[in-house]
């Protein structure tokens, strides 16, 4: 469940648009009486006020909080803490294995193409159709076009800048910086600052696993809550690093497609 404090004056459907829903999920949470307005469900023209109380309610059918689905894609806002994928420790709570749950009730398959780490939160996409999966992962960098971030890092960082320096992994699953790994590209331009902090908007041109997190320590910007990878302090009591993007072309329609996951609540007193 998510609550929102109403900033302007509109209708309930324009303003789920304004917190980052696409108008296809907006509508979806309306038809299904998950959007609540001052404690009342809502309909798509109910109006909202200034200090309006707006209240989004998860959905009954699932754990996962849907972003968008059709026959092929499953799309969700992974939250911080829940493993993509199951490991040598943990393998029922896992996203991979909620959507899983949740399309076999529909007798559809799942596939998960890409990962976030189990602090990150935002968009997670699956397939549900094998030779769309096969494609995909043959060549991903051909197909996708978005992967976008937001962070909070510690210090003051007023510019923005290319990180172009090559990752290996070790035996004990950390990741550094070696001329001898693979290439990984980050681009990073910072939205707002303090002493302390600054709100940073990221673009990943190669996707290595802790690649943000390892690239920002190595400039000396930490992400905040990021202990591993030198983070000094913990402000929002989690990892401060959301994927607020992520876009690809669908190899069979041609069409681009773009999703989005809201910004967490607890981000937006560092913008």
């Amino acid at each position: 469940m998510n609550t929102y404090k109403v900033k302007e004056n509109t209708n309930v459907l324009n303003y789920l648009m304004i917190l980052g829903y696409n108008k296809t999920k907006a509508k979806a949470l309306l038809k299904y009486r998950q959007v609540l307005v001052n404690g009342n469900p809502a309909v798509f023209n109910t109006a909202v006020a200034m200090d309006d109380t707006l209240t989004i309610i998860k959905n009954k059918e699932s754990s996962l909080d849907i972003i968008y689905e059709d026959k092929d894609i499953l799309v969700i806002n992974k939250p911080s803490g829940l493993l993509s994928e199951r490991t040598a420790h943990v393998h029922d709570k896992t996203a991979f294995m909620y959507a899983k749950d949740y399309l076999s009730k529909k007798h559809e398959t799942v596939y998960l193409v890409h990962r976030l780490d189990k602090e990150t939160s935002g968009v997670l996409m699956f397939i549900k159709n094998k030779k769309l999966y096969e494609e995909l992962t043959s060549h991903w960098n051909d197909y996708v076009t978005t992967r976008s971030y937001i962070a909070i890092v510690e210090g003051l960082l007023k510019e923005e800048g290319k990180i172009d320096k090559s990752l290996l992994e070790n035996k004990g699953q950390t990741v550094y910086i070696s001329k001898e790994g693979k290439k990984a590209i980050t681009l990073y331009k910072s939205l707002s600052y303090n002493k302390s902090y600054s709100y940073i908007h990221l673009q990943l041109k190669t996707g290595r696993k802790n690649q943000i997190r390892v690239h920002m320590s190595s400039i000396g910007h930490p992400v905040a809550g990021d202990k591993k990878y030198g983070a000094k302090s913990n402000p929002i009591k989690r990892l401060a690093l959301h994927a607020d993007r992520f876009g690809f072309v669908h190899p069979f329609t041609h069409q681009k497609m773009e999703f989005y996951a809201p910004v967490p609540e607890s981000f937006k007193k560092f913008k």
